[in-house]
């Protein structure tokens, strides 16, 4: 944790991310790709891709942006009832320890649904692994997450969901667990209003940006907090795998 990060014990929400560490490479690209660094809490400049305006890539990234550089475990939850900061943490830590590293396939840039993601390779052996690790956080700490209020309930049907999908948001809070889960580091949010032509643009800049990350290890969970109702997340911890 570093010096500027607020206090984690009374954050609204929390969440359990793949997340490169500070510093590396891997980091410093998707941060600067998205605007913001979440473990220094400040903004970054962001590329300047011809014939895209810059507060339209702005627009275009501010959803994954206010989450910060992240591929979604275990997605944001307040804590039960009784739970308090140090119990979060520690069982992240002890679930981490119980977890193996392993290089993770060589990613690339798809259009999922309504927007843009780096996503694993289909077909690599690596990606059972990616699964586990999603289903081993999404359902051993569930037990440490407060129920969802009937809002947030109304707010993920809103979006339209499966019979199956709905099923896993009330059993786990989220409706993309199990089998609908799917690994990805979103690098845009919806690409609703925004004119073909400057997705095309967008989507063929993160090519090319992208394009040279050094293959990816998953040694690590990242434990993110969201200080207050709407504010950007923070990167608190990386728990080691293994350890």
């Amino acid at each position: 944790m570093t010096n500027d990060t607020p206090s984690p014990t009374a954050a609204h929400r929390y969440a359990v991310y793949f997340a490169p560490h500070p510093g590396t490479l891997a980091w410093l690209a998707g941060s600067h790709w998205l605007g913001r660094c979440a473990a220094l809490l400040q903004p970054l400049q962001q590329l300047d891709i011809h014939g895209v305006a810059r507060e339209d890539l702005e627009r275009l990234t501010a959803a994954p942006r206010r989450y910060g550089w992240h591929a979604t475990l275990k997605a944001p939850f307040a804590l039960a009832p009784g739970v308090d900061w140090l119990t979060l943490q520690h069982a992240v830590q002890t679930l981490a320890g119980s977890l193996h590293p392993f290089d993770m396939p060589p990613m690339q840039v798809e259009r999922i649904d309504d927007f843009l993601a780096l996503v694993p390779m289909a077909g690599h052996a690596a990606n059972s692994d990616l699964q586990a690790v999603a289903a081993a956080c999404a359902t051993q700490l569930q037990p440490l997450a407060a129920p969802l209020s009937a809002q947030a309930l109304a707010r993920r049907r809103a979006a339209g969901l499966t019979p199956r999908q709905d099923e896993l948001l009330q059993q786990w809070g989220y409706p993309f667990v199990q089998e609908e889960f799917r690994f990805h580091l979103s690098l845009t949010g919806p690409l609703a209003g925004a004119d073909a032509d400057t997705v095309a643009l967008v989507l063929d800049a993160a090519e090319q940006f992208f394009a040279d990350l050094p293959p990816l290890r998953f040694n690590s969970l990242a434990l993110f907090a969201e200080p207050t109702p709407g504010a950007d997340f923070v990167l608190l911890d990386h728990l080691e795998l293994g350890a």
